[in-house]
């Protein structure tokens, strides 16, 4: 693996860089388990509040359906090199009980609201309980950024 020109960043800069992108950025992988189908996995807009990633798809969708039988989850951003990864326990919402806040800043941030939509649609929490984060090779020691719901600062 090539590593030149990487510099190794410390956890409170790595844990910086996270929190920008998780404020900035657009999409994100979420991978689902069927108990008994197995894995699942695609792309969802995501919004960050601060604490949590909420996401928003049809009601009927394999991801709802897997989340309401095994609420663990998978989720990365999609860079390759610049990798951030998130574990953590979906939690489930109808379009009609997410809290308003959540789906007015969902609204805000794509130009779309589900709550309008004539289908059905959920709403995924997901408060992170570990999040790795690393750039190439020389980052992968030191990638656990947060363990059991806490950021890692030194």
């Amino acid at each position: 693996m090539e590593s030149a020109g990487i510099v190794r960043r410390q956890s409170a800069e790595r844990i910086r860089d996270t929190l920008e992108r998780l404020a900035a950025e657009r999409d994100m992988w979420v991978s689902t388990a069927h108990p008994d189908r197995g894995p699942h996995q695609v792309p969802l807009w995501f919004l960050w509040d601060g604490r949590a990633v909420w996401m928003c798809t049809g009601a009927a969708s394999a991801t709802a359906r897997n989340v309401r039988k095994e609420p663990r989850v998978r989720l990365s951003l999609p860079d390759t090199f610049d990798v951030v990864l998130l574990q953590g326990h979906a939690e489930y919402f109808p379009d009609r009980e997410v809290p308003r806040d959540a789906a007015d800043a969902f609204a805000d941030k794509f130009g779309w609201d589900p709550r309008t939509e004539e289908g059905s649609f959920v709403y995924v929490r997901v408060v992170p309980k570990t999040v790795h984060a690393w750039r190439g090779e020389p980052e992968l020691s030191g990638r656990v950024i947060m363990r059991a719901g806490v950021w890692l600062e030194p």
